[in-house]
């Protein structure tokens, strides 16, 4: 699986992915919506392929990218949560 490489972001040390994820065509400009459970895998593999940078904008939907976006959070960061909890019974 490739990885996608990072930049720094200015001198704080923080890094981006060197692509992004445009979230445009989700729901909008392509074609009818695709169901949210595609396009949410979609962003899945995006993360898994080292992605950190989601591009969302109202301009695209009433606000329809940014609840998909956080439907994703919720699932990924509820996996972080469980598999660092697992983690810390482990240890």
């Amino acid at each position: 699986m490739a990885i996608v490489p990072t930049v720094p972001l200015r001198s704080q040390g923080l890094k981006l992915s060197a692509q992004s994820l445009v979230c445009m065509g989700m729901f909008t400009f392509y074609g009818p919506p695709k169901p949210d459970e595609e396009m949410i895998e979609l962003i899945h593999k995006a993360v898994e392929h080292g992605v950190t940078l989601l591009d969302t904008s109202d301009v695209y939907g009433p606000y329809t990218n940014e609840i998909l976006v956080g439907k994703f959070l919720l699932v990924f960061v509820a996996a972080l949560y469980l598999n660092f909890a697992m983690l810390m019974k482990i240890v």
